[in-house]
């Protein structure tokens, strides 16, 4: 399989998964400003939306795309690494119900700030509805490691991936202890850090 990534994007969640899993991946880099591969071909030849992840199967199939959708895909190729509940089970809609949140509550209101034509009146309000849904992480951090209790899943994986940005994007979570702590044991896992070297977002 060939993951189309770019560092630090959302595509880090399903490039971590793979690694917990212990799934190779092939990895290859979009530049998201050009939207063009390193030899120079078109990456909307690939996926048409232009963003990643997009994750190649096989050859002649079309690409699976979507950060909450591509780490259930990954994930359930090796079951064993506990990464996702079993298949129709409710803690696998509590799963799926933390990737929804992830995506449209954090991933969709957060990718607003990269956009430099973003009206200071509009981040305003996006940052007061961020600071809202990180005071409930904050509380749900305050009694269970992870998103799903104790043990690390891949909505870990996206929800460290995306809360991550506010460190490039200058929003501070100084209010918020236990979702700072969360980011730092996901971030000391293994794994993790494996993915961060790969993708040159921390020293090899």
């Amino acid at each position: 399989m060939k993951l189309y990534y770019s560092p630090g994007a959302c595509s880090l969640a399903p490039h971590i998964v793979a690694r917990e899993a212990g799934i190779p991946l092939d990895l290859e880099k979009v530049d998201l400003a050009t939207h063009k591969l390193a030899d120079g071909a078109d990456y909307f030849g690939v996926n048409p939306r232009g963003y990643v992840p997009a994750l190649r199967l096989n050859d002649g199939e079309p690409v699976l795309t979507e950060a909450n959708i591509v780490v259930q895909y990954l994930a359930d190729q090796k079951p064993e690494a506990g990464l996702m509940p079993k298949a129709g089970s409710p803690e696998r809609y509590r799963a799926q119900q933390w990737l929804a949140y992830v995506s449209t509550e954090l991933h969709k209101n957060l990718a607003w700030f990269w956009y430099k034509d973003v009206p200071e009146a509009t981040k305003t309000i996006l940052r007061e509805k961020l600071d809202k849904r990180f005071a409930e992480l904050d509380s749900h951090f305050r009694s269970n490691d992870f998103l799903l209790g104790k043990g690390f899943s891949a909505a870990d994986a996206y929800a460290f991936t995306i809360v991550s940005w506010v460190n490039m994007l200058g929003i501070s979570l100084k209010n918020f202890p236990n979702l700072q702590a969360f980011l730092a044991r996901v971030a000391a896992r293994p794994k993790v850090q494996e993915a961060l070297k790969a993708e040159g977002l921390i020293p090899a």
